[in-house]
């Protein structure tokens, strides 16, 4: 006894239990980089080195250094012999008009649906986001494109895409807008202020973190399709996927794996400046809204 008080020992159970978890909190760090260097930085590493080598050293992918380094060369000889800008430009195309128009729409319907609890708005948004579990029917899709002449087209494409990725934009939307105070839109509405413009000045600017996340998920899904693209476009326009998977089953490019992985890269290059963008303006979104 000390100063009146009495002296206690933890249980050793105890203890051990507190040494387990504080190892545990210091091995958390190590583990999750061990994690995201084996399910990322392999397979990054894997196509860097492999897009970097001699058509000899390329034809067993491992991860061994180039003899010699021979990027771009690599590089440059896709983009003449591949004709990748003329795909860039189909792709281009497709996923400009289907992001825009699905962040639009998904984000006026959120905005409808966040605001207006009703039993129909209920029963509309379980409808609405039924198509992240419900998959679309590829044959049906088919058919129906064919009934309205748009087979093979680039609006067809469109239509597609949004049909498909509306459900994911208002899924994310609804639930940000939901945490976005009325009293905002009741002061625009008393100042005299239109449905419209009440969207467009002061909730609009507000989504600017969420609709950022979806710009990434939705680029990232339509750029990189090609089994939508080939069943519904069928070849009549060329899209980087497309391209990829006609060039990589030609004679030109059989087991020239340096040449594929190569094209990979350049197909990937559009994604990570988008990623890179969309970032920032998460980030300034949230660190804007802490601020007010």
């Amino acid at each position: 006894m000390t100063d009146g008080a009495p002296h206690r020992t933890l249980p050793a159970r105890q203890r051990t239990g507190i040494s387990d978890a504080r190892i545990w909190t210091r091995l958390q760090p190590v583990v999750a980089a061990a994690l995201v260097v084996a399910l990322i930085g392999v397979p990054l590493w894997l196509v860097l080195v492999t897009a970097a080598k001699s058509q000899g050293e390329a034809i067993t992918p491992d991860l061994s250094w180039p003899d010699d380094w021979q990027l771009w060369d690599n590089l440059r000889q896709v983009w003449t012999d591949a004709d990748v800008p003329a795909a860039f430009l189909g792709s281009l195309l497709v996923v400009v008009p289907t992001v825009v128009g699905v962040l639009l729409c998904g984000s006026m319907a959120s905005w409808v649906l966040a605001r207006r609890a009703t039993r129909l708005t209920a029963v509309l948004y379980a409808i609405a986001i039924s198509g992240i579990i419900l998959p679309p029917a590829v044959v049906t899709v088919v058919l129906l494109l064919r009934q309205l002449g748009l087979a093979g087209t680039v609006v067809g494409m469109i239509g597609v895409y949004l049909g498909i990725y509306l459900s994911t934009v208002i899924f994310f939307v609804t639930g940000f807008v939901r945490t976005i105070p009325t009293s905002l839109e009741e002061a625009a509405q008393t100042d005299g202020a239109g449905p419209l413009t009440v969207f467009r000045r002061v909730v609009l600017p507000l989504l600017r973190p969420v609709l950022a996340t979806a710009t990434i998920l939705v680029c990232l899904y339509v750029w990189n399709d090609v089994f939508y693209a080939f069943f519904v476009v069928g070849g009549r326009l060329d899209t980087l996927p497309l391209n990829l998977f006609r060039v990589a089953s030609a004679g030109l490019y059989l087991n020239n794996w340096h040449l594929i992985f190569a094209y990979v890269i350049l197909m990937s290059l559009p994604l990570i400046a988008v990623l890179a963008v969309a970032q920032r303006k998460i980030i300034s979104g949230i660190t804007s809204g802490a601020v007010k």
